[in-house]
């Protein structure tokens, strides 16, 4: 199972929302290439990067912090946040991005993102962001009429890498992971899922771990980790125990 750390992106700042609210912002640093240094110095290979402006605008917000990312981070780095066209999703896969998030566009141009996953195979993740058990989008500020499970199954034979399972009521408020939700999600699809949103220490990371023959790829932690609630480098070997 991987641990990918999260850095989220606000005008350039890392920062963490509160249940998806820009307006609910806590700044935790003004370096975003030092933190994601900081990550790989505690061993981690996987990185998760969002730019939060983009989301909302539908394009890049904050691509000079994302550049300087990716040349402190050696590992993987996974990034979202308003990646809807083709130019986008090849422009970030040039610059040396591994994996792809999308979300507002797997709701709404469901085959665009199809397109993207045979052509970049392994290199695209659908986002799968509910609330209440609804598909939101647009940087989860609308609220869908689909149900999550019904949006992840349109891509299971798509070749998508994974998905991107957040439950916006936890996200950035450390209630802990909604398991049972994140769970049965993998349980009903055939895609890898990843867990996101509420991780607030270690027994997240030990009970994602009990579920990882049921098809939990990861984990995405953040505030958690700013907080000094979680120890990256425990987290990270409790996640790649055999």
């Amino acid at each position: 199972m991987i641990v990918f750390p999260a850095i989220d992106l606000k005008g350039g700042q890392v920062v963490r929302l509160a249940e998806g609210d820009m307006d609910r912002a806590t700044v935790y640093g003004d370096d975003p290439a030092h933190q994601a240094a900081l990550f790989a110095a505690a061993g981690s290979q996987y990185l998760h990067v969002v730019d939060l402006d983009g989301s909302f605008a539908g394009r890049a917000e904050n691509r000079e912090a994302v550049e300087g990312i990716l040349k402190s981070f050696t590992g993987h780095v996974q990034l979202g946040g308003g990646i809807r066209t083709r130019e986008a999703v090849e422009g970030w896969f040039d610059l040396g991005v591994a994996r792809v998030v999308m979300g507002t566009a797997a709701l709404k141009d469901p085959q665009f993102v199809k397109d993207m996953a045979k052509e970049f195979p392994g290199g695209i993740v659908v986002a799968v962001d509910a609330r209440d058990g609804m598909v939101a989008t647009e940087g989860w500020a609308d609220v869908s009429d689909v149900e999550v499970v019904d949006l992840a199954r349109r891509f299971e034979d798509a070749g998508v890498a994974s998905l991107l399972f957040t439950d916006i009521g936890r996200d950035g408020l450390l209630k802990g992971v909604n398991i049972d939700a994140t769970v049965d999600l993998a349980r009903r699809v055939d895609i890898p899922v990843i867990a996101s949103g509420g991780v607030k220490g270690i027994d997240d990371i030990r009970m994602l771990k009990i579920h990882e023959t049921d098809g939990i790829e990861g984990v995405i932690t953040g505030r958690a980790l700013f907080e000094g609630r979680l120890d990256l480098a425990a987290a990270i070997a409790m996640a790649e125990a055999a």
